[in-house]
């Protein structure tokens, strides 16, 4: 059999064969990648990260669960909050806790759920205000309501008129008026570290509006009709 009579044939006289073209993405078109969207990426803040919430949603979400509260003076945290409002509350009601936005006020606040037929592990811990503590609530809550029912924004109060307000509370045979001092102090104290009270300077309180939130107008009637009948003058 004779060999077949290949002709070689020169790149130079094939140049005019019209090769086809790669089909080209479209993210590829003109030699470049699409860049992807900034907005478009996971928001990873970490090594690990699997979180899926913006960083600000994120540090309101650790605010709310440190504090008892956030107000619409902080604008950067209340508008944060607003706008991841429903993210927001999603995560709160993985931990069985439901978050209270009040608009009118400017006040977000966290409670517990509590489901009578379901036992669940209470995250928020449930601690009841001390005698002096309720007496100063009653007191702040009575003053809230007479400023701002006058035209003021907020209502201001002196250490030194808390502590006065917890002593005539006492029994008039008390003598140790050293430790009952002690005790007025450390609730003021309580109560501005659960953000009833806000320290504008040294001894000078601003009554937040969280007191009217814990104590509405019905509350505030039955536990001064309780002081009242514990031998106290709200």
């Amino acid at each position: 059999m004779s060999e077949p009579d290949w002709t070689d044939v020169g790149l130079d006289e094939v140049s005019d064969v019209e090769m086809p073209q790669p089909v080209l993405a479209p993210e590829e078109e003109g030699g470049f990648i699409t860049p992807t969207p900034m907005e478009a990426d996971p928001t990873e803040l970490f090594a690990g990260d699997t979180g899926t919430l913006e960083p600000e949603a994120r540090v309101v979400l650790v605010e709310l669960l440190r504090r008892p509260y956030l107000l619409d003076t902080n604008r950067e945290r209340w508008n944060a909050l607003l706008q991841h409002q429903t993210v927001i509350e999603s995560r709160l009601h993985d931990l069985f806790v439901t978050l209270i936005v009040d608009r009118v006020r400017g006040i977000a606040y966290k409670r517990q759920v509590r489901i009578g037929e379901v036992d669940i592990p209470i995250l928020l811990r449930d601690k009841p205000f001390t005698r002096i503590e309720t007496v100063l609530l009653v007191h702040l809550r009575t003053l809230h309501q007479r400023e701002t029912g006058a035209g003021e924004n907020f209502a201001r109060v002196d250490a030194e008129e808390l502590e006065q307000q917890a002593l005539s509370f006492l029994d008039p045979d008390e003598t140790n008026l050293a430790a009952r001092q002690k005790e007025a102090r450390a609730a003021i104290g309580q109560l501005v570290r659960e953000g009833f009270l806000a320290e504008e300077a040294l001894g000078r309180y601003r009554i937040t509006s969280l007191v009217e939130v814990v104590l509405d107008v019905e509350r505030l009637a039955e536990l001064a009709q309780w002081l009242r009948e514990q031998g106290g003058t709200p």
